[in-house]
């Protein structure tokens, strides 16, 4: 019986994806509650066939050219920015990852961040841990009401569409922006809009963007200025969308009212200048984090993984070229 092809686990997954992997691979698995680090990676891929990564996990031009048996990079995520999908193209990897799975998850965390922020939920949790809860007063930490209110949601993908959907039991008026109209946002009566339009009339801004070269850094000072000084940013698709010192400079000077951030640029480092400020809310990237979408997950990319050693279509590839 021929030998079954090893496979690198850069971080432990739910268990039942590991099940799947078992029946057709030999696992190396990364047992330790941190990432591998880039030099750590590399070390570890020497005649692998797969590997199931995490968005920590870089492989940029340079390390795929050294690794001659991998076929297959799995991303544990939707995102795969930390792939050069181009590179590995070209050396005729295939490139997966996990669409649709966790799309309900995140736009809880979108809204929850957004509820949270606007009615100063976290900020009442420590007033009344410190014990200076006093009573309730007429005017004791006042937030936004949602019901008729305006949240702009940039990107109209299915996270943007699930926010959406939503917005519509808060009786939300909703605008999008995107590159094209959606007929699932419009179905929900969003009406679509321009970015600088969306971003001065909205109350709440919700990030549902892919990042790439359009949207890294397209919130930035100038279209910060833009918001309503009652504005309330949510960012749940990645830290890179938001050039973070001109959010911090905007919170301080409460140019907006506040902001709910899900991910950062340098993660797990967050810029220290927010943990000093009480009109936002710092959530540690929770977008995916139930325990179900997770083990959907873990069986999306055993799933993807699988396919290509069988020489099927994966059932989320993100460069199908690469099977023809």
């Amino acid at each position: 019986m021929a030998k079954k092809p090893r496979v690198l686990v850069t971080r432990q997954i739910p268990e039942n994806g590991l099940a799947i992997l078992r029946k057709h691979f030999i696992l190396d698995i990364n047992k330790l509650d941190k990432d591998l680090s880039y030099r750590e990676l590399e070390s570890r891929l020497g005649g692998v066939f797969g590997v199931v990564a995490m968005m920590a996990n870089r492989f940029d031009g340079e390390l795929i050219a050294k690794v001659d048996s991998l076929r297959v990079i799995s991303n544990f995520a939707v995102g795969y920015n930390n792939i050069d999908v181009k590179a590995a193209t070209g050396r005729g990897i295939v490139v997966t990852n996990t669409p649709g799975v966790l799309t309900e998850a995140t736009a809880d965390i979108a809204f929850g961040l957004l509820l949270a922020t606007a009615r100063r939920i976290v900020e009442g949790d420590r007033l009344v841990r410190s014990g200076k809860f006093k009573g309730w007063t007429p005017t004791l930490l006042l937030g936004h009401d949602l019901i008729g209110k305006k949240i702009g949601i940039v990107g109209a993908g299915r996270i943007g569409v699930a926010v959406a959907r939503r917005a519509t039991g808060f009786g939300m008026e909703i605008l999008y922006f995107s590159h094209r109209r959606n007929d699932d946002m419009e179905g929900l009566g969003a009406s679509f809009a321009g970015l600088d339009e969306l971003l001065k009339s909205s109350d709440f801004i919700s990030l549902n963007v892919p990042l790439n070269g359009e949207t890294r850094g397209m919130i930035g000072k100038k279209q910060i200025g833009i918001m309503k000084e009652t504005a309330i940013l949510i960012n749940t698709a990645r830290g890179e969308v938001v050039d973070e010192p001109a959010l911090i400079s905007a919170l301080k000077r409460k140019r907006i009212a506040g902001a709910g951030l899900d991910v950062y640029i340098n993660e797990p480092i967050v810029n220290k200048e927010f943990l000093k400020l009480d009109n936002v809310i710092l959530s540690p990237h929770l977008g995916s984090g139930t325990l179900e979408t997770r083990a959907k997950m873990a069986e999306l990319v055993a799933l993807n993984m699988v396919a290509v050693l069988k020489g099927e279509r994966p059932p989320a590839v993100v460069n199908p070229e690469v099977l023809k």
